[in-house]
């Protein structure tokens, strides 16, 4: 399955698509296994299903956050160990980033099971919605580090020049979900408990297929013995310290995600009720979509980036970041007139017109994708920012991206606005991220031309 890549001299242009392409399409794969939850849920189940799933939709989020996280330190660290010849040190770092991310991760699905009805209460649940919350995370949380490492794998894989593999581990899992919700929901009539049974069953098959390619020694980029002296843990713990540094914004992206639809669900639950929240679900499960393309994007210069940045080619490592950056301006508008010019199709997906949260889905996205362009330039941005060891300015405008504007823009806007502001505080988000982006990129400029 390896493919014939050489992130140091293959030409530019070439070598981003031969990247890009399995990469979307693996995303694509990811998409559909998301859409294909939400539209079994609503169709097979109902509204309060669909919003019940998104309530509970942030802990998933932390837990893939997490896998980002180590898999885009991990591959930083590793690919520039690669371009220096040091393929047992980018072996170590791998192992470690799973080791631990598996251990931290299986602590913390323990806890959602234990603790579900309290979890979902914290997240907003109503007491309406919190039996089907309840009865979902039972059956999802025990699997969250499967779904971890299937987000991590994918950069390993990747940088060991196999991104058509890494696209079937995200292809496969997908089907395998796609005909368990339709069996487990249409025909066995298992409701919640067949959504979050199909969904955990797909991502443990994703898992296998990353283990089995990285515990094969044929592979440059694969497992290697743990050592347990203690000299060992304090060496991984250093290294697992710097991995975590590098790939925290792209875990704090994801808490931004899991932060949009907390700060969503609650202040949609005031202002509209259940139905509120079950219309902004909709919302939430296409925006993530949008996210994993632009999220491929980033994912597809990164190797490129790392590995070139650790030879010291700064030539290839700029042309890299211009043509992720077109590349993600123009999806990003392509993206935004399929939102504004579909909202109807979009919506009916999920739910029925009858339901009331239909009307409320279809005036609400047009207004909420409008921000889709400047998202996409700042998704490329932070991971630029990480592919060249630049923690500080990845830290800084995921930070403000993330948490800072976010909940200011969402508690603030609808006292302005009501319930359009509502909608129209992600998009005032990445609007008043991109000038952060670009004050960053204006003084990086300034003080390069200075020396």
């Amino acid at each position: 399955m390896k493919d014939s890549i050489d992130f140091g001299s293959m030409d530019i242009p070439k070598l981003f698509r031969k990247l890009l392409i399995p990469t979307v399409m693996g995303m694509v794969f990811s998409a559909v296994f998301v859409i294909t939850d939400g539209i079994f849920v609503g169709r097979g189940i109902g509204s309060d299903a669909l919003a019940a799933v998104n309530i509970t939709a942030p802990l998933f989020l932390i837990s893939t956050g997490v896998g980002l996280m180590f898999g885009v330190g991990a591959s930083v660290v590793a690919s520039i160990h690669l371009s220096q010849g040091k393929a047992k040190a980018a072996r170590i770092n791998v192992t470690q980033a799973v080791v631990v991310s598996s251990l931290l991760l299986a602590a913390y699905s323990f806890f959602i099971t234990w603790y579900a009805p309290g979890v979902a209460r914290l997240l907003g649940s109503s007491e309406r919605l919190l039996p089907l919350a309840v009865e979902y995370m039972h059956w999802f949380a025990p699997f969250l580090p499967f779904s971890a490492l299937l987000s991590s794998g994918m950069f390993f894989i990747r940088l060991d020049g196999s991104p058509n593999y890494a696209m079937l581990c995200n292809a496969i899992p997908a089907v395998i979900n796609i005909v368990l919700d339709y069996v487990f929901i249409f025909i066995f009539g298992w409701g919640m408990t067949g959504a979050a049974l199909a969904t955990s069953l797909g991502y443990i098959v994703g898992a296998a297929m990353i283990l089995g390619y990285l515990g094969d020694r044929r592979r440059a980029v694969r497992f290697c013995r743990v050592k347990l002296s203690r000299k060992s843990m304090r060496l991984t713990l250093r290294n697992v310290g710097y991995m975590c540094r590098l790939g925290l914004s792209t875990f704090l992206c994801e808490g931004a995600i899991a932060t949009m639809m907390f700060a969503g669900n609650y202040v949609f639950i005031r202002h509209l009720g259940e139905d509120g929240v079950a219309a902004f679900s909709i919302a939430c499960y296409f925006f993530p979509i949008i996210f994993m393309v632009y999220n491929a994007i980033g994912q597809s210069a990164q190797p490129i980036l790392s590995y070139n940045f650790g030879a010291g080619n700064g030539v290839r490592v700029r042309k890299t970041f211009r043509l992720a950056l077109m590349t993600a301006v123009v999806l990003g508008l392509a993206f935004f007139g399929v939102t504004a010019l579909f909202s109807h199709q979009v919506v009916a997906m999920f739910i029925d017109s009858a339901y009331p949260a239909y009307d409320i889905a279809v005036r609400g996205l047009p207004l909420f994708a409008s921000g889709f362009v400047f998202f996409a330039v700042n998704i490329v941005a932070i991971s630029y920012f990480q592919s060249v060891e630049r923690a500080r300015p990845a830290m800084l405008v995921t930070v403000l991206r993330g948490f800072v504007f976010m909940v200011t823009c969402f508690f603030g806007l609808p006292l302005l606005l009501g319930v359009e502001g509502i909608w129209l505080a992600v998009p005032l988000t990445e609007m008043l991220t991109f000038g952060v982006v670009m004050a960053i990129y204006g003084c990086g400029r300034h003080l390069t031309a200075a020396r």
